[in-house]
């Protein structure tokens, strides 16, 4: 029942109404394969304490006149003893019990209703008629005259009818369209397909439940690892076993010959232009009077100049049906067809559908195909070419640059498993110094993705070492990835050694001087930086790295522009694969920034991605983020569910910076919760996973917090001048404030305020939520004084903060010291106010229709259909008592 919400409901509260004694019927309807009778065994799983009477129409006994009838009411036959005399006569005559003839149909209907009325005497019935369109009519007649009169006698009926079948006919009912699943629903029903092949397969059955199921099942291996051009789906014979697939292949063959073959060029065509297909079917002896045969049976529609398959499965029956030799000539005709439209791309894949063996001239019309996928940001489209181009090449070595092509364009599309197939499959050893760079760069995002990060430096490391006297100019990326994964391992060891080879290259020069001491210079080297990541021709990782430096050095606004930079260029070049990565440091800078809600909705969305296409090394990272955010929110459950999951996944694999992270926020959450020594054990465990103070720096102001609250100043003393020191060399107001702030909470209270108030006025125009915890310090600090009034006005300004941030257990804190001061504390929690009442789903939505975005491109960010976006604002406006759009955007402004 995946994606059939609206469905569910609709029966559930028919025999919500049933058990109250109010009867209801609902002819559901949709194409074959849809799932009609999967809601039809819903209700029937539903019904609990309900009598249930089924039939199914059988397509043999449609001439057997109230045969269904009959079938149907088979288990209360003794009900009819109990009927008025007329009406139990009618009812004996049309079941073949007495010799007496049908008279009165009308009597025959009105005791169908008196027999469904005394089926339903002692609790509620519900009657299940499925493919209703293989009943007998005279059956469907009475059932229906019957649900139309039905009305407090606790009855549901329920019709199931597929669309355009010939047979008997359900009218006068209200009807409920079974639709195709939504691509989040359909993906469910594809577990163990790769997420591109998912794609395909689920833009083939157009969200047919059947057609997704049967089409996922007839691929071939290699279809199932990625092999897929856009020709029809799948590309090599297999049988299906499907009753209905059966039947549609029975019927095509009964057509003309001609249809037949018009039907399989429509079918290996992906345009559905007529023009084309009718081109195409001239030379295989197919021609415009030879489609109506097809249309008049229902297999095809035509409007205009479209032709267009009324079933999925019709199509793969039409191409799949017809012998080897017949696809191939249908290729080859359309490639001729394409190639005389212009259409010289598809007439690339044509031919390579139709080649049986190398053939090089094809081998490079598909390269050009590839090289203009990848110009245009399709970046899947542009792998699947270059590896068929492989396929089709005899020279080893040139099959190997292309296949590395392939595997580099998968990682770009998100596809690192198939990457990984990709880069298996390459046949060693390489004799382009080039390629072999590639490879490696191939090899490692594998590495990166899925198992140990420094693993991945290293197969870099030594193919920079391998190739960089012969091509000087694969250094600079092998050794710019080679750094960014040793970020991840959270080795600092490792970082020195790689900005060692190359320490004047402008990407590797922030860390090497960083690392070796020279702050000041690697300040300079980072400016620069940021200034040419600016240039639009910048590409993702150099924006990335810059990015990453900025954090590290606490300039959090300069690595939001670069993160947004990255973001905005992944999506416009159409790099899926790293768009995880780069919303994944995006939202790590709006944490700092204190922007608590753009960072949840940036990690959301980059782990919503991060799955799509099974990325699970940057899914461990997002979920480190979002478990950050759950501690500031007090989420503890989540919290801790998220953190967990983190760790299972980086620890055994040595994924430093992520271990140090999701440690951080287990002790975040705790210490939150005023629970500072359990704080402590999780945040001296990330310090540790860190090592280096560097990568450390950002989770110290709250080792120290937790330290001094746990009564463990000798903790925090070395850790507060490590701070301060740090952040003098780098002249961040943001980084000083917290330092001056611990420097307040380890120091003698002599000098706590000087620091504590150059803390607040270093927090200005930086993050609220930093600013707080540093009032709701120093207003503890102040009541332990005795300061009462002033120590009301910073902890009610900590509490106003917290509250409007949402930070709940730190609201907490705030008020319940505000109260002890002998401060007001009436105000309105955060989640006491409407946005409360959203769900998740609902509250993202309602985001993103604030800004703007319409329901198309919520859609497509958050992966639901359109009518999902549409479906979660008429629920959500009412919660927050608005009307539009407009009021929408004030509402949450405020």
């Amino acid at each position: 029942m995946r994606g059939r919400n609206a469905e569910r409901d609709r029966i559930e509260q028919l025999l919500a109404d049933a058990r109250q004694g109010t009867s209801g019927a609902l002819l559901v309807h949709g194409e074959a394969g849809i799932g009609k009778t999967a809601l039809l065994d819903y209700a029937a799983g539903r019904a609990d304490g309900v009598r249930v009477l089924r039939v199914e129409g059988i397509e043999s006994e449609m001439e057997l006149a109230f045969g269904g009838l009959h079938q149907l009411f088979l288990p209360v036959l003794d009900l009819v003893d109990a009927l008025p005399e007329p009406q139990a006569a009618a009812i004996r005559a049309v079941f073949g019990l007495t010799g007496d003839g049908v008279r009165d149909r009308f009597t025959v209907g009105l005791a169908v209703l008196t027999m469904l009325s005394e089926a339903a005497a002692d609790g509620p019935l519900l009657c299940l008629v499925d493919d209703a369109q293989w009943l007998d009519q005279p059956s469907v007649d009475m059932l229906t005259f019957a649900a139309r009169r039905l009305r407090t006698e606790g009855v549901v009926m329920l019709f199931a009818a597929r669309d355009g079948a010939p047979g008997a006919a359900v009218k006068g009912l209200p009807g409920l369209l079974v639709e195709g699943l939504d691509r989040a629903a359909a993906a469910e029903l594809l577990p163990g397909l790769p997420p591109y092949v998912a794609d395909r397969v689920i833009e083939e059955a157009r969200g047919n439940p059947l057609a997704l199921i049967e089409l996922s099942a007839a691929l071939t291996p290699a279809q199932r690892a990625g092999r897929l051009g856009p020709s029809a789906l799948p590309e090599a014979a297999a049988g299906l076993p499907s009753r209905i697939q059966d039947g549609f292949l029975e019927q095509i063959r009964r057509l003309p010959e001609a249809t037949q073959v018009v039907l399989l060029v429509a079918a290996a065509d992906d345009t559905g232009d007529l023009t084309v297909v009718l081109r195409a079917a001239e030379p295989l002896g197919g021609g415009i009077e030879d489609l109506e045969p097809a249309e008049r049976s229902g297999f095809v529609l035509l409007s205009g100049a479209v032709v267009r398959f009324r079933h999925p499965l019709v199509r793969y029956a039409a191409y799949q049906g017809a012998p080897l030799a017949r696809r191939i000539a249908a290729h080859r005709a359309l490639a001729e067809a394409l190639g005389a439209a212009g259409q010289v791309h598809r007439r690339a894949w044509h031919l390579a559908a139709a080649s049986t063996g190398p053939d090089e001239r094809v081998a490079e019309e598909l390269e050009r195909v590839a090289e203009w996928a990848g110009s245009r940001q399709a970046m899947a489209s542009a792998s699947a070419a270059y590896e068929r181009a492989a396929q089709l090449t005899a020279d080893p070595q040139l099959r190997a640059r292309r296949l590395v092509r392939a595997a580099q364009k998968a990682a770009d599309a998100g596809q690192d498993e198939r990457c990984g197939a990709l880069a298996d499959q390459v046949p060693l050893p390489l004799e382009d110094p080039g390629v072999a760079a590639n490879f490696a760069r191939a090899r490692a995002v594998v590495e990166l993705g899925y198992r140990r990060p420094e693993t991945a430096a290293r197969i870099l490391v030594d193919s920079a070492d391998l190739t960089g006297a012969g091509r000087p100019d694969t250094m600079a990326s092998l050794l710019t990835d080679a750094v960014h994964a040793a970020f991840s391992a959270g080795s600092a060891t490792l970082i020195e050694e790689i900005t060692s080879r190359a320490p004047d290259l402008p990407v590797l020069t922030v860390p090497a001087r960083l690392f070796g001491g020279d702050v000041p210079g690697a300040l300079d080297a980072l400016h620069a930086l940021v200034e040419s990541g600016r240039n639009p021709a910048a590409g993702v990782m150099d924006r990335l790295m810059t990015g990453i430096y900025c954090q590290l050095t606490g300039d959090h606004a300069a690595a939001r522009e670069a993160a947004a930079g990255a973001v905005a260029h992944c999506r416009d070049q159409g790099i899926s694969g790293w768009l995880p990565t780069t919303l994944h440091l995006l939202a790590q800078a709006e944490l700092a920034l204190g922007r608590h809600d753009e960072a949840s909705a940036h990690a959301a969305e980059g782990l919503q991605l991060a799955e799509y296409y099974d990325l699970a090394h940057r899914a461990a990272h997002l979920r480190a983020a979002l478990a950050m955010l759950a501690g500031v929110r007090g989420q503890e459950e989540e919290g801790r569910a998220l953190a967990g999951e983190a760790l299972a996944y980086t620890r055994p694999r040595g994924v430093g910076r992520g271990t140090a992270d999701a440690l951080w926020a287990l002790g975040l959450l705790e210490l939150g919760l005023g629970r500072a020594e359990a704080a402590l054990e999780p945040l001296e465990s990330a310090r540790r996973e860190a090592a280096h103070p560097l990568l450390s720096l950002p989770l110290l102001p709250d080792l120290v917090e937790a330290a001094g609250r746990a009564g463990r100043p000798e903790r925090a003393a070395e850790t507060a001048r490590l701070l301060g020191e740090r952040a003098a060399a780098l002249g961040q107001p943001a980084l000083s404030a917290l330092a001056r702030r611990c420097q307040a909470l380890t120091g003698s209270d002599s000098a706590a305020e000087e620091h504590f108030t150059a803390a607040l006025a270093l927090h200005e125009g930086g993050s609220d939520y930093d600013r707080a915890r540093t009032a709701l310090l120093y207003g503890e600090w102040l009541r332990r004084l005795r300061r009462q009034i002033d120590a009301r006005d910073q902890l009610r300004a900590a509490l106003e903060a917290f509250e409007r941030l949402g930070a709940r257990p730190w609201a907490d804190r705030a008020r319940a010291e505000l109260r002890a001061a002998g401060g007001e504390t009436g105000l309105t929690a955060r989640e006491d106010g409407p946005i409360s009442l959203l769900s998740p789903q609902e509250r993202e939505v309602v985001r993103l229709a604030a800004s703007g975005a319409s329901n198309r491109e919520i859609a497509a960010q958050l992966f639901l259909s359109p009518r999902t976006v549409g479906h979660h604002l008429y629920r959500a406006f009412p919660k927050l008592g608005v009307s539009s759009r407009t009021e929408l955007a004030r509402l949450l402004a405020s």
